[in-house]
């Protein structure tokens, strides 16, 4: 009976200073769905470089046993996620935990398989990836009570937000137009990533190979290899493109395993691999070719 009724929209009672600022509204929504495609995008490049670790390197024992995804927040926002994971990446259910003040109410999400609890340092302890759905107000006081929980090797990924969102995530994720938005390097739609972004990730699965004390080498086929970037020499990823000429240097005469390398800094400051990833226009097309490949299970034969 209410459903027409325009004097009960949200936009009724705005004034039309507020009206101007509606646009904000899809705007959130869109940084939503693009931060989910991005953070399945991550998990799926972490499971497939642990499958290949299980292959090559010889004290893997690490990278043979399941990547364990934590969720902490069972709110829109980690719903959401848990979904989009078990829809779209490679991961099983029991792959999954996600924990929550009110685990009761991830019902669907438990009879898919998912174990659901109220338990941050479990989670913390147990997760290869962890992933904060949480309030941004809340971030300090969850990341100080993790702190000394945290596996070493834990890859943290903080994806906190205030906005609800009505929309399905992997319902927009089967939108070609909308997944072509979303693709890293080439943001469209007045959404844009900060590159460093890129550049983070691809140093996080290099701290994965030195983790295993993989050869420098053997670290950087591996990468190739995920990126399909030996195709021509234009693109192929090299020791100079992610440690300074002195350290590339000594890599190359002895192969020992690359530096471990922080990524706040791969953030926060320029970097040989965020060069090559602002300016090579075909590793940039392999990335892009990489994420679609993510989520061609969304769509049709002809779209993907």
């Amino acid at each position: 009976m209410l459903e027409n009724l325009n004097s009960l929209g949200f936009e009724a009672g705005l004034t039309e200073e507020e009206k101007q600022r509606v646009y904000l509204r899809s705007r959130s929504a869109g940084l939503t769905v693009s931060g989910c495609a991005h953070a399945v995008f991550v998990c799926q490049l972490v499971h497939l470089l642990r499958m290949k670790l299980a292959l090559v390197s010889e004290n893997g024992s690490s990278s043979k046993t399941p990547l364990c995804v934590g969720i902490l927040g069972g709110g829109n926002m980690g719903k959401q996620m848990a979904m989009v994971l078990l829809r779209v990446s490679s991961l099983e259910p029991r792959d999954i935990n996600v924990s929550t003040k009110r685990p009761e109410t991830l019902e669907e999400i438990s009879k898919m398989g998912v174990e659901c609890y109220y338990d941050n340092i479990r989670l913390a302890k147990w997760a290869g990836v962890l992933f904060l759905c949480v309030l941004p107000s809340q971030i300090s006081q969850v990341c100080a009570d993790l702190r000394s929980h945290l596996p070493s090797r834990c890859l943290v990924y903080s994806f906190p937000s205030a906005v609800p969102l009505k929309r399905d995530v992997t319902a927009a994720l089967q939108d070609k137009e909308v997944l072509s938005a979303l693709v890293p390097l080439s943001m469209s739609g007045g959404l844009s990533l900060d590159q460093s972004w890129v550049s983070a990730v691809l140093y996080s699965l290099l701290n994965m190979c030195t983790a295993e004390k993989l050869g420098s080498q053997m670290a950087l086929r591996l990468l190739n290899e995920m990126f399909k970037t030996s195709i021509t020499t234009s693109n192929t990823l090299t020791v100079q493109h992610f440690v300074n000429p002195p350290c590339a240097s000594a890599l190359m005469n002895s192969d020992d395993p690359f530096p471990w390398i922080n990524l706040v800094g791969a953030q926060t400051k320029t970097t040989p691999l965020s060069d090559l990833v602002s300016g090579n226009k075909s590793l940039q097309d392999c990335i892009s070719f990489t994420f679609h490949n993510t989520f061609s299970n969304l769509l049709g034969p002809k779209d993907a």
